[in-house]
């Protein structure tokens, strides 16, 4: 089965082991991720903050190659992206014309009906009924799954999981063996692309999410955005000065957590790129 892949910016540089553990998972269930030709920039985080026209001529662009390219639907895992690409689709969808004025822009013309799915509704769809059989090593760990802000929002756009308490990582985790820790900060946002300009607010704010996680036994972290990542984990330095401590428990991807039950190497996950070593798992 052949699927279209959007990895969008952080997955080609700063989330390369995000990259290599969805590619390495998707083979393993019999898929395929063909990337999208010619893909650019989805604008996030800043177009939409900035210029309204271009937030929605940049995944505009995008959408309209992967339906010129032949997909029905395209896998997305990085949550800000695929929120840039679902926000964009649902606002052309009920703007005529706006949807018209965009592809003037992009000198491009679309149905604009592909379906975008998030790695945890790709997982969902296309993995998860077939994880049990695939099991060569229970991941019996306890974990914090960490949602974040984007994955499961906006509701009336995405219409995926529940808002404020989601738990379609933690079902996931406990399918491949996992404990999951009962927890506040799920959805609490870590910083997001303040990461640079605000260094100070993303280590408070990350800080009590990686310490709520720890003092609660977990050990590990399971995230499915690399922003995310790169706050809860690049940022541990900051994060361990402004608790006073250092706190070692890693940072994965929920790609990486299956790959590694399904009996992919930690190499082939990109496990090695971590700053926080999972040594741990």
């Amino acid at each position: 089965m052949k699927l279209g892949f959007y990895p969008g910016c952080s997955l080609n540089g700063t989330a390369r082991e995000y990259n290599e553990s969805v590619k390495a998972l998707a083979p393993v269930f019999g898929i395929e991720l063909v990337e999208i030709d010619d893909w650019n920039c989805c604008g996030a985080s800043a177009a939409h903050a900035v210029n309204r026209d271009l937030s929605l001529a940049l995944p505009a662009r995008t959408l309209a190659l992967a339906e010129k390219q032949g997909f029905d639907e395209i896998v997305v895992p990085c949550a800000a992206c695929f929120n840039r690409l679902a926000v964009a689709q649902y606002e052309l969808n009920k703007d005529e014309l706006l949807k018209k004025s965009v592809e003037k822009s992009i000198d491009m013309t679309f149905n604009n009906d592909i379906k975008i799915l998030n790695v945890v509704q790709f997982i969902d769809k296309y993995i998860k009924d077939k994880i049990i059989e695939k099991i060569s090593h229970k991941f019996e760990h306890q974990v914090a799954c960490y949602y974040g802000c984007l994955l499961v929002r906006p509701h009336k756009i995405i219409g995926f999981d529940r808002v404020e308490d989601p738990t379609s990582l933690d079902e996931l985790m406990q399918l491949i063996g996992a404990t999951t820790i009962d927890w506040g900060f799920k959805t609490e946002c870590c910083g997001a692309s303040l990461s640079i300009a605000r260094t100070d607010l993303v280590a408070k704010l990350s800080c009590n999410i990686v310490k709520d996680a720890a003092d609660r036994g977990a050990e590990a972290i399971i995230v499915a955005c690399p922003m995310c990542h790169s706050n809860l984990d690049m940022r541990r330095p900051q994060i361990d000065e402004y608790v006073g401590k250092k706190i070692s428990t890693p940072v994965i991807y929920i790609t990486q957590a299956i790959g590694l039950a399904v009996g992919i190497t930690p190499e082939k996950l990109g496990l090695q790129r971590h700053f926080v070593k999972v040594n741990t798992l």
